[in-house]
């Protein structure tokens, strides 16, 4: 029965994909931003599924289940103080000003080489992100269905890159709509079979009242509130965020839209960490031989709840790898590709530029071998570069381009370095890049997450409160302007 949830799921998602492909209509801005047409409820389930994937949920699981709930519910509520955030302070802002992309913030505000900087940056960044639901993908058919590891990676990502390059942003609609509806049933059954099933009871020290998670940096507390902060801010300048909340119809939209996914969020994905935390209980010593939740659908809980909810996982990730193609291929086409010289037109190329950069997210998920640490690890890298300069850019004067490069450059540096020499990562052993070495210890990890953003904040005030060669806002009176030159080669024709 869970291979029929399994092979059906993939199946029906990509025939709702190709489906979509009629609303775009050989129209870049149609396959980019969905036309700029989307109310408030498509927003709002669009930005839910951007954040509600394997990552926020079996990797949030794992945590929860090896080291307490709060650090397994800090993934979620990291996630969804962002949507807060950008309801309240960005999402106005950011569709006003009708974007394709996050680089092209940066490249009206701090000229091209912020646009460069950032698409580096961000596209490198995704793409581990985009790799970490690939791994939950590749360990769900593995588990469930016994598909080897590498194969489903490469099964997967053929299916995803199949129905996202004829359908775009509207794939990503039609795909949410359903994820957010079996979602919905399958975790709130989860949640109430477990507190009216076999009744919520966590081991010694793992619990939501176990607040030393919170305050004791032995139990975890600087890792759980680095994974609040890094998840809390990054994900204000996720590209795929950008490129949806650009999709609503008007800027109180999205700024409505953004804060109903906040609370959606948290309704959805707090309560994963409970049901972790009182099925390691449950599960006993065999709670750490393979991703927590998976042994509780295969072995606990009843076949109706798991099946919905491997379908809303699978979903969920197939969904997020869809968006952070699209929105990566916007970039790369946006800023890297001349279509003129290629012959190609912007659609053409945003279609083709989607299959180098699932091949570097195969590459990475082969690679490393876990879930929510790579989330974290994608925003943390961001909260070090270029949180402090859009968010800074976007609410006061100090704009300058000779900031943006130098706070980027040393707070990268400083974040990589720390990486490198610390033996873990949010916990979890550093199986990455790590340099082994007497001098930094597991004691630093989740401080220098704090650390890099503070470098990366009083630099860029530093300097551009002193450059007076400060970049000159461009007006944005009018929306041509903003346009990526792919786009205004193909549509300046039908205007003129």
């Amino acid at each position: 029965m869970i291979n029929l949830a399994i092979g059906g799921t993939v199946a029906l998602l990509v025939v709702l994909g190709l489906l979509s492909s009629t609303r775009v209509r050989g129209e870049n801005r149609n396959f980019a931003v969905a036309g700029r047409t989307l109310t408030v409820p498509l927003v709002a389930v669009l930005l839910m599924s951007q954040v509600v994937d394997s990552n926020a949920t079996v990797g949030a699981a794992d945590l929860a289940g090896g080291f307490g709930f709060w650090a397994g519910a800090a993934l979620p509520l990291g996630l969804a103080a962002s949507f807060l955030l950008m309801g309240l302070f960005v999402a106005e802002k950011v569709r006003e000003r009708e974007l394709y992309s996050l680089p092209e913030y940066f490249r009206q505000t701090f000229g091209r080489t912020g646009e460069i900087l950032t698409a580096v940056l961000t596209v490198t960044s995704f793409g581990i992100l985009m790799a970490g639901n690939l791994v939950a993908l590749g360990h769900m058919m593995d588990h469930f269905i016994g598909v080897p590891y590498w194969a489903a990676i490469v099964f997967v990502t053929v299916a995803i890159l199949a129905y996202t390059m004829v359908g775009g942003m509207f794939a990503s609609v039609y795909t949410g709509l359903f994820l957010m509806g079996v979602m919905t049933v399958g975790f709130v059954g989860l949640t109430l079979w477990l507190f009216l099933g076999p009744g919520y009871a966590a081991p010694e020290g793992l619990g939501i009242s176990d607040l030393e998670q919170l305050t004791a940096p032995a139990a975890g507390a600087a890792i759980n509130w680095a994974t609040l902060f890094a998840l809390g801010f990054g994900n204000l300048v996720a590209i795929d965020l950008i490129q949806r909340v650009s999709s609503a119809r008007t800027a109180r939209g999205a700024r409505r839209a953004s804060l109903i996914a906040a609370g959606g969020t948290v309704v959805l994905c707090v309560p994963l960490a409970a049901v972790a935390v009182a099925g390691a209980g449950l599960l006993g010593d065999s709670a750490s031989e393979s991703p927590i939740l998976f042994q509780l659908l295969t072995e606990l809980v009843p076949t109706p709840i798991a099946m919905l909810v491997i379908a809303a996982l699978l979903a969920a990730s197939l969904t997020t790898v869809s968006g952070i193609l699209l929105a990566t291929s916007s970039i790369v086409v946006g800023t890297v590709i001349d279509t003129r010289k290629l012959r190609l037109t912007a659609l053409q190329a945003s279609r083709w530029a989607m299959v180098p950069v699932a091949a570097i997210g195969v590459v990475v998920a082969l690679r490393v071998n876990h879930t929510g640490i790579l989330l974290t690890l994608t925003f943390d890298l961001l909260c070090a570069t270029i949180v402090v300069p859009f968010l800074l850019s976007l609410w006061t004067r100090l704009v300058s381009t000779r900031a943006l490069v130098i706070s980027a450059v040393l707070g990268l540096g400083v974040r990589l370095g720390f990486f490198v020499f610390t033996p873990t990562i949010y916990g979890v052993d550093n199986t990455l890049v790590y340099f082994p070495n007497e001098v930094i210890t597991t004691s630093v990890d989740g401080w220098t997450t704090f650390l890099a953003a503070a470098v990366s904040l009083v630099v860029y005030v530093a300097v551009a409160a002193t450059d007076t060669r400060s970049t000159t806002r461009k007006d944005m009176s009018s929306p041509a302007v903003d346009e990526p030159a792919a786009d205004r080669e193909v549509e300046v024709p039908a205007r003129a």
